[in-house]
């Protein structure tokens, strides 16, 4: 096995992602290279007393403890035929290191998010289904799980805290126009109630970066030049169905009427790595997933860097 080349993707922005494939009691699966550090043998572990079902236990490879989940288990599917030749994805996102317990590891692919749908609520477990993305490579229907719904389901204390946001409460900021874009149903719904329980209440929420483009571009052929009374500011994940959010930076950052518009990228997936691809996007701020209790501040604070530098320009137009 072996560590994971992640810096397959050169440039940033292309709208394009690596999807590792694996197996799990026959069934394809996918997960975005980007969240992986190491594939490695199933090795022997040591089991936790009342932990969750679908964690095998602890081990530590090196220096790290990993946490291992039973992907099959979770998922309600059969064992392994030869456990022998599992494999665990050794991975490290929202600052947790997890190893997930697969049955094969098939390949790594390249694919464009606009290659990739959002699945059937109705086929894949309603709105909080576990299954964010449907792609079909070759004769092959890959179904991208969630991993960050599967670690709050065996962890919720991994989830938003939202009483690290009330300090926040009692300023205006009822009538301030967000756009959210966010793929993950849990996600999205946490998001909402961190920034309604902070005053930010004029939020639109959508699927993915293809649907909040699409929204600036609906407001572009209004007509309007005030684009900041329409969008304040755009929150967006890195990995989402049709446009992920660097493409969708790098859209409203080369766009002439958009790019004072704040981007704030907020994914599980934010590391050094990344920081700097965000960077190169130009997105205004990177906070990893956990860091809830830094996104209103930061927000509040773009908001008004955004508005004093409009009116400046404004005033050196007079």
């Amino acid at each position: 096995m072996g560590i994971v080349d992640t810096n397959i993707l050169l440039e940033t922005g292309t709208n394009e992602l690596e999807i590792l494939e694996f197996a799990i009691a026959g069934n394809s699966y996918g997960i975005n290279v980007a969240k992986i550090t190491e594939l490695m043998q199933i090795q022997e572990v040591q089991e936790m007393p009342l932990a969750h079902p679908c964690v095998e236990g602890i081990f530590q490879p090196r220096d790290e403890v990993y946490t291992i989940v039973d992907l099959a288990k979770y998922l309600g599917l059969g064992p392994s035929e030869d456990p022998s030749t599992d494999i665990f994805i050794i991975s490290n996102f929202n600052k947790m290191n997890i190893a997930f317990h697969v049955h094969a590891v098939e390949s790594i692919f390249r694919i464009s998010w606009n290659a990739i749908e959002k699945p059937d609520s109705i086929i894949y477990g309603g709105q909080e289904g576990v299954v964010t993305g449907i792609a079909k490579v070759g004769e092959k229907i890959i179904s991208i799980l969630d991993f960050e719904k599967i670690t709050f389901d065996i962890s919720p204390e991994t989830g938003i805290d939202l009483t690290t946001v009330m300090e926040y409460t009692g300023a205006d900021r009822e009538h301030i126009p967000i756009v959210v874009a966010e793929d993950s149903d849990l996600l999205r719904k946490m998001l909402t109630e961190a920034l309604h329980t902070s005053g930010y209440h004029n939020l639109l929420i959508l699927n993915n970066g293809e649907e909040a483009w699409e929204h600036l571009l609906r407001i572009k052929n209004s007509g309007t030049t005030d684009v900041l009374s329409k969008v304040a500011c755009v929150i967006t994940d890195i990995e989402m169905p049709r446009m992920d959010g660097h493409r969708l930076t790098k859209l409203i950052k080369t766009d002439l009427l958009f790019r004072d518009i704040p981007v704030i990228i907020f994914s599980s997936l934010i590391d050094e790595r990344m920081q700097l691809k965000g960077k190169e996007v130009g997105a205004d701020a990177q906070l990893a997933k956990p860091e809830i209790a830094n996104l209103v501040g930061i927000v509040d604070e773009m908001i008004v860097k955004s508005r004093s530098k409009a009116v400046e320009a404004n005033a050196a137009m007079a």
